[in-house]
């Protein structure tokens, strides 16, 4: 009897949780929604009032008015602000952004062929943020005040001062010009190009999985300069975001009562202190890789990396708006997951959450 009536009152919580599960997951998606309509509007009404003309980039200077007018017809760009919104959007919705000026291709399909590089080259830049940031940030906590501290914080500093572009450029004269350590500008050297069949566009993995490894070292000589950049970039921010959070923990009062029950101080550190940290650092370590996402443009201009940064630099000098507003759109979108994936963590990792 008192079996059934457990199975019972589960059946009757399961029927409780339902609903408030349903409501959240229509709250996550009405904020996607909005979030997603601002940016778009935003991005818009920005690309319109930039002093870039995309009629000319087409038709050129010397182009009489009456072709000038006819392509700005074709374009659209005749008609109000509010209503070519209107038909922008509703050509997003349908995952249209357009036709780009430069490549004479469907911006969605350029953006599906240039995002692997960047996705490549943010993972691999925020993979050496994470594993070195993360045990320094921590030790600087563990050791304030000395030597490994000093160090912790002069290595941030220098990050957060220090121009990406000349940081690349220095890296590019002193490890390639120089010394001859990595390859040079580009994804690989021009002899390998397309001899390995695309699978995910990232050479990497698609090298790997054709099993050929002169390939793969040749993108790895490559790909080490441009992603360790990021990656002290990105390090920069997640060490001094985890010294932080280890510090406010390493004063709190159970940290001494732990030390006092006799546990080792890696145990008091790293079971106790850092433990509770995790949470914020899963916060920290999604908007990083969403900052190199977006924010490697400077170092793939720099690299000549054909990645989505690139490839936007490339649009706005050319006034290649289409181009432009579908890639900052892809941006956002990126943003926009990476918050809700890091949400979905909290849920794995601190149940308290729920």
């Amino acid at each position: 009897m008192a079996l059934l009536s457990d199975r019972v009152a589960e059946k009757d919580r399961r029927w409780i949780v339902l609903p408030s599960l349903l409501k959240k997951a229509a709250q996550t998606l009405a904020s996607v929604a909005v979030t997603m309509l601002g940016l778009l509007l935003v991005t818009f009404f920005i690309g319109r009032a930039m002093p870039l003309d995309p009629v000319l980039s087409i038709v050129g200077d010397r182009a009489s008015k009456e072709v000038y007018e006819d392509a700005k017809r074709d374009l659209g760009l005749d008609q109000p602000i509010p209503i070519q919104f209107f038909h922008f959007l509703k050509n997003v919705a349908q995952g249209n952004f357009g036709q780009s000026l430069v490549t004479n291709e469907p911006v969605l399909e350029d953006i599906k062929r240039v995002f692997p590089a960047t996705l490549e080259l943010a993972t691999l830049a925020t993979f050496f943020g994470v594993t070195i940031g993360v045990p320094l940030g921590v030790f600087a906590a563990m050791r304030r005040r000395t030597w490994i501290d000093h160090i912790a914080r002069v290595v941030a500093l220098i990050g957060y001062s220090m121009p990406i572009f000349y940081l690349g450029l220095i890296g590019l004269i002193v490890f390639y010009f120089k010394l001859d350590w990595v390859g040079g500008p580009g994804r690989l050297d021009i002899y390998y190009e397309d001899i390995v069949p695309q699978v995910t566009g990232m050479i990497l993995i698609d090298s790997l999985i054709a099993g050929d490894m002169t390939i793969f070292q040749n993108a790895i000589s490559h790909i080490i300069l441009p992603a360790s950049i990021l990656g002290y970039y990105s390090l920069a921010y997640i060490s001094r975001m985890t010294r932080s959070f280890m510090l406010e923990q390493l004063n709190q009062e159970y940290i001494v009562t732990a030390r006092v029950k006799g546990l080792s101080e890696s145990a008091v550190v790293w079971r106790h202190a850092f433990a509770n940290i995790k949470i914020q650092l899963v916060t920290v370590i999604a908007l990083s890789f969403a900052g190199l996402l977006e924010g490697s443009v400077l170092t793939e201009t720099i690299f000549e990396w054909n990645g989505l940064g690139f490839y936007i630099t490339k649009a706005l000098f050319s006034a290649d708006m289409n181009a432009v507003l579908g890639g900052t759109v892809v941006v956002g979108l990126v943003f926009v997951c990476l918050n809700i994936f890091s949400d979905l963590l909290y849920k794995i990792l601190d149940r308290r959450t729920k």
